[in-house]
């Protein structure tokens, strides 16, 4: 039913996914599971067009059951996609419920795309990569690399399109 919601508002609005380029595929909504430093989790999320098309939006919850002496909690954010007026290369800003705010340059990459934040000021910098891993199926990882150091995988996860 999301999938068919998500037809009519494009078709609706005259946006096509495919103007997106390499992020075609992340377009609908997706439910998966994953692991990583934080623990285990399950969460959803999208990626829909706003703004006529100018923008792509990423909703995104992550929810955390106690574990290992930890209570339950829940992760949520989002994250603006859009096209830089000058380069017209793609860039994203990403927001969470922690208060961290996250400037990503995009790239295209093998099977899939990876959005790379610069560190600027001597902050860590930060690495989301979506792999397609086969029909209506991706997988996830987020990297951190803190300053001097190498990216070190700081979780992973698997979704399908639903």
């Amino acid at each position: 039913m999301r999938n068919l919601l998500l037809a009519i508002a494009l078709i609706a609005s005259g946006v096509h996914a495919e103007d997106w380029g390499p992020l075609q595929f992340l377009v609908g909504h997706w439910v998966g599971d994953g692991s990583g430093e934080p623990g285990k989790a399950s969460g959803e999320f999208s990626f829909a067009p706003d703004l006529q098309g100018k923008v792509l939006v990423r909703k995104s919850f992550a929810a955390y059951p106690p574990q290992n002496g930890k209570p339950a909690y829940r992760h949520d954010d989002l994250m603006i996609v859009y096209r830089d007026s000058d380069s017209r290369r793609l860039q994203a800003v990403f927001f969470d419920s922690e208060g961290h705010t996250i400037r990503y340059g995009i790239s295209p990459a093998d099977g899939g795309v990876v959005f790379v934040s610069d560190g600027a000021g001597g902050q860590p910098r930060f690495r989301l990569t979506y792999t397609g891993a086969g029909k209506d199926r991706l997988k996830l990882t987020f990297e951190i690399a803190v300053p001097g150091k190498d990216f070190a995988k700081y979780l992973e996860a698997s979704a399908h399109r639903e």
